[in-house]
């Protein structure tokens, strides 16, 4: 079982707006207990505050993830509408001819380009 935060020490990051000393310190698993209100004299608000700080993360926390799901979900919208958006590549405009057509037509653009000269 690991061992138990030091509440006074989370209280003294928590106030020194130190959340990441904090994390790192346990903050996320500390559990309030009745004597913790008598750790630090004139501060009877020690397990409030921390309970506080975690619940401020929490939701934090939790405002990043919907924030998160919400852009990939954006995304994949604007992806969606935009492959409706986009047309279906267009084929060439000029069929091929067959091979007998394209023999006549070579030879008709020869006789021509022959008496242009």
């Amino acid at each position: 079982m690991a061992s138990r935060p030091n509440p006074v020490q989370l209280f003294a990051r928590v106030q020194a707006d130190d959340l990441d000393g904090a994390l790192q310190s346990g903050l996320m698993d500390y559990i309030a207990r009745d004597a913790d209100a008598q750790l630090l004299p004139g501060h009877p608000d020690l397990p409030q505050r921390l309970l506080q700080a975690q619940q401020h993360l929490q939701r934090a926390w939790a405002a990043r993830e919907r924030y998160r799901t919400r852009a990939v979900r954006l995304a994949r919208r604007e992806a969606e509408r935009d492959a409706r958006r986009t047309p279906a590549p267009a084929t060439d405009a000029k069929p091929a001819l067959p091979a007998a057509a394209a023999a006549i037509l070579a030879r008709a653009k020869a006789r021509a380009a022959g008496k242009e000269q």
